[in-house]
């Protein structure tokens, strides 16, 4: 058993909640199949499984925000048949969610202490003495933002934390936190490690989901997994690897995680020459037909600043964007468009797709022009475009006019690509292409970008994710606050040297 495990009253590990047998139901769907996991107090346990596999489900019906078909929910020792929101919250059971619910205009002690001084009489005095609470309670997870600053003008991670205080402030005991790695920093993961670290020494049982399984090896107690709505195993985290995890989430063994492409051509397709505005300034670089171009840099570094300039979708102050060797100009994302450039953006929900629309009406909307005949849409030749895009991509769905918003996270932005792809550009902007997506469906967007690029379309790839950067892309371009701090060719990959340049150094 691992040493870090917490032990209490004698040496006996604590079951603090235990969801059993529980099953739930929607049309046509099983999200949960009969699924019973326990949880320890002051563990980190993580949950595992492929977008669709049954996670969020799981984890709202914990929270209350669901309540369950069959089975029974174990808290402290009393079972329940589900639980009301607020009834959780007030038991201890706080949730972070990966998109954070946060009032973004209002300061940082003022989101810890919300709701909590109508309900706590004499808790919260005034405006000084919140203050010195938030500070407080921030200092327990080393973390100096003034309590005075607005929400607004932190970084994610430290978003994140204030997400936390809130739960500590509420006394919560067990810590639900969705994907807190998908929007940071290496070097700000490094910190919310610590923060669990601390939250588990304090004896709360934090249950940890993430599609980034080597993180889980650093800061997890065991690891449980979910396929297809079913329980698939719970392990203790030092008696598996990470090939046994993508084993167990998808059933079969994937080779090659970051599968090799042929080389780029020599011809170029895309020039930049000393492009500024949009918060970068002075940007050159060149694209060749055939090639991801990796860029990298630190959250506000002005990666999605650039690309959104190269689509079209900000202005530029000055410099030159060629396409094919002819200048272009672009003030709008239909110049991008027929410049030939496709954006697949970073928020999929608010800017890559329609949520509250059907998918094939997301696919074909693109395309729309050429599926109209004497202004009116072909419906036939719509819906085997979006069926083709569903059989080539994979996407995963009873029927195309559902709406987007019912899929997973990895199944839209899978209907994000489809989109782009069906206004057939030559240049392919990826900004943030697997964030939040499982295992397997990254694994088949990696082959999908290789698969383009090998057909002679040509990609620019903006990740976070340092193994992402490096595994996929040909060349790398550092930007640190708004500047090119550097180039790297493939022979020179590190991550000591991306990092060296992002920072500055």
């Amino acid at each position: 058993m691992n040493s870090n495990r917490n032990e209490r009253k004698g040496g006996v590990l604590t079951e603090v909640l235990a969801l059993k047998n529980i099953t739930k139901d929607y049309p046509g769907v099983k999200a949960l199949d009969d699924v019973s996991i326990s949880f320890e107090e002051g563990e980190v346990h993580a949950l595992i499984g492929e977008n669709g596999a049954g996670k969020s489900t799981f984890i709202k019906t914990i929270s209350g925000a669901i309540k369950p078909t069959s089975g029974t929910i174990a808290y402290e020792g009393k079972e329940y048949p589900y639980l009301e929101p607020k009834q959780a919250i007030d038991m201890g059971i706080a949730v972070v969610y990966q998109e954070l619910i946060q009032f973004e205009a209002m300061s940082v002690a003022d989101n810890i202490f919300m709701g909590v001084e109508s309900e706590s009489k004499g808790l919260v005095v005034n405006e000084k003495e919140r203050c010195e609470k938030a500070k407080a309670l921030l200092a327990k997870f080393d973390c100096d933002v003034n309590p005075a600053t607005l929400i607004r003008e932190l970084s994610i991670a430290n978003r994140q934390i204030i997400e936390l205080a809130k739960a500590m402030v509420r006394n919560a005991k067990i810590v639900i936190m969705d994907e807190p790695t998908a929007a940071i920093t290496v070097s700000e993961q490094e910190k919310l490690y610590q923060v669990v670290k601390q939250l588990k020494a304090d004896g709360v049982t934090v249950i940890y989901i993430s599609h980034r399984l080597e993180e889980l090896f650093e800061i997890c107690d065991r690891v449980s997994v979910l396929r297809d709505g079913q329980y698939v195993t719970t392990v203790n985290i030092e008696d598996i690897d990470k090939q046994d995890m993508i084993k167990y989430m998808v059933g079969r063994e994937l080779s090659n995680a970051y599968p090799p492409k042929e080389p780029a051509q020599s011809e170029v397709v895309l020039e930049v020459e000393n492009l500024s505005g949009n918060g970068v300034e002075g940007i050159n670089f060149q694209l060749h037909k055939g090639e991801i171009l990796g860029f990298a840099g630190l959250v506000g570094a002005g990666r999605t600043e650039l690309m959104h300039l190269i689509f079209g979708n900000a202005k530029k102050t000055s410099g030159i964007i060629k396409v094919k060797g002819k200048e272009v100009h672009l003030s709008s994302a239909n110049d991008g468009m027929k410049a030939g450039i496709g954006l697949i953006p970073e928020d999929r929900k608010f800017q890559g797709c329609f949520i509250d629309k059907p998918i094939f009406w997301n696919i074909s909307i693109s395309d729309i022009d050429h599926l109209t005949k004497g202004g009116v849409v072909d419906q036939k030749a719509e819906m085997k475009l979006a069926e083709d895009y569903k059989e080539r991509l994979k996407i995963k769905t009873p029927f195309l006019k559902q709406l987007t918003s019912g899929l997973s996270g990895g199944n839209q932005q899978k209907v994000v690509i489809a989109k782009v792809l069906a206004s057939n550009p030559d240049i392919l902007i990826f900004d943030e292409p697997t964030r939040g997506i499982d295992i397997g469906a990254r694994h088949e967007i990696y082959l999908l970008m290789n698969e383009l690029a090998e057909s002679g379309k040509s990609i620019l790839m903006v990740s976070s994710d340092m193994e992402e950067l490096l595994g996929m892309s040909e060349r790398i371009i550092v930007l640190h606050e708004g500047h090119q701090a550097g180039e790297i060719s493939k022979a020179e990959f590190s991550q000591e040297r991306v990092l060296s340049f992002a920072s500055g150094i």
